[in-house]
């Protein structure tokens, strides 16, 4: 029995077929997202070295200059992260959505790193990535943090623990 479909449904059946397409919108912003970070951070640190070198060769050293360092560095390293993040989003929805990206397929890095077959492959790559994001703000908050008390100190300690058991727990999850 021959399937013979009407010239509604071949054009309607295209048409949503060819709807997929919007989705290069969301890989195009999210590269734009990604370089705008990667440039944003990069500057960061840029800056920060400056500053490095002026305050060790001018011998000033502000009494916080070690919190603001790591600080700031902290916060590029939550940058390049956030634009990982987008990456990883950006190549698995094309791949997805779209088409198998060629040159990654001919890369040694690429294949391991960008192959996503599936949606639930994308989600577990970004939610490893955004954990790891979560615990860079986590790191960075906890720097400028005054601990007065031993119950603080305990709360401290408890979250440093949730924080290594959430760690254990993603990465024991790949093997």
């Amino acid at each position: 029995m021959e399937n013979k479909r009407g010239i509604l449904e071949v054009l309607f059946e295209g048409s949503l077929w060819r709807s997929r397409l919007v989705v290069v919108l969301a890989v195009v912003f999210a590269m734009i997202g990604a370089f705008i970070l990667f440039v944003v951070a990069s500057y960061d640190i840029v800056m920060i070295a400056i500053k490095t070198y002026k305050f060790f060769f001018e011998h000033f050293h502000p009494a916080n200059f070690h919190e603001l360092l790591i600080g700031k560095i902290i916060g590029a390293i939550d940058l390049y992260l956030i634009a990982v993040v987008l990456l990883i989003f950006a190549f698995g929805i094309y791949e997805l959505f779209i088409s198998q990206i060629d040159d990654a397929e001919n890369s040694e890095v690429g294949s391991k790193i960008l192959a996503i077959h599936s949606l639930d492959e994308l989600k577990d790559k970004l939610g490893k990535v955004v954990v790891m994001v979560l615990i860079v703000g986590f790191f960075k908050r906890v720097m400028h943090m005054n601990f007065d008390t031993p119950l603080q100190m305990l709360y401290l300690a408890g979250s440093i623990l949730a924080l290594a058991l959430a760690l254990y727990y993603m990465h024991k999850g790949e093997h």
